[in-house]
């Protein structure tokens, strides 16, 4: 099969949303290959400790890219204690210019409480309009969804499960199995 012809992995929708003092990181569980379900209970949110810092990282795209992309932010994290910004924008530095990291095909959403950041191959560390950050194949109706809930009374955790329903009806690359990591400023 040519590389062209590859049908592609799929899947993932990861959100942040960020409210009231608290923070919480929600994906799905679904990887496809094509129109394959290859799994349907990935767990891509997960909660990090570097220096007794707790920090929550969801990531979309290749797993073994984002593991590798995860133990990256872990030593930064551990070279600069606290300071999520900081160790953010040099691992985004590190993915920009090293040849081996240029390579790697996922995006991050990362928070400390204080601070949610999306960060992307491209260089890019961004801290998100609204309190909201979404990323992977239901991303974007995800985003739609939790930005049209932020100004209800639902709580963090509330907007972010409720946005990831939405997104898992609308989009045939997302789940309902949630894994949902809270982080308190």
């Amino acid at each position: 099969m040519a590389d062209t012809d590859f049908p592609g992995w799929h899947g993932t929708t990861i959100i942040g949303v960020k409210k009231d003092g608290k923070v919480v990181v929600a994906g799905d569980g679904q990887v496809s290959l094509g129109q394959t379900v290859i799994k349907g209970t990935a767990r891509k949110v997960r909660r990090l400790s570097p220096g007794g810092h707790d920090v929550v990282a969801g990531f979309a795209g290749s797993t073994a890219d984002a593991f590798t992309l995860l133990e990256r932010l872990e030593a930064k994290l551990e070279a600069t204690p606290g300071q999520l910004q900081r160790a953010a924008v040099e691992l985004a530095k590190d993915w920009r210019t090293d040849k081996y990291l240029q390579k790697l095909e996922a995006m991050l959403i990362v928070t400390d409480g204080r601070h949610l950041l999306v960060i992307t191959g491209a260089g890019d560390v961004l801290e998100p309009e609204h309190n909201i950050a979404a990323i992977g194949s239901g991303g974007n109706f995800a985003l739609a969804a939790a930005r049209g809930l932020i100004e209800t009374d639902h709580d963090a955790e509330t907007v972010a499960r409720k946005a990831m329903q939405i997104a898992a009806d609308i989009c045939v690359y997302t789940n309902g199995n949630l894994t949902v990591e809270a982080i308190e400023a």
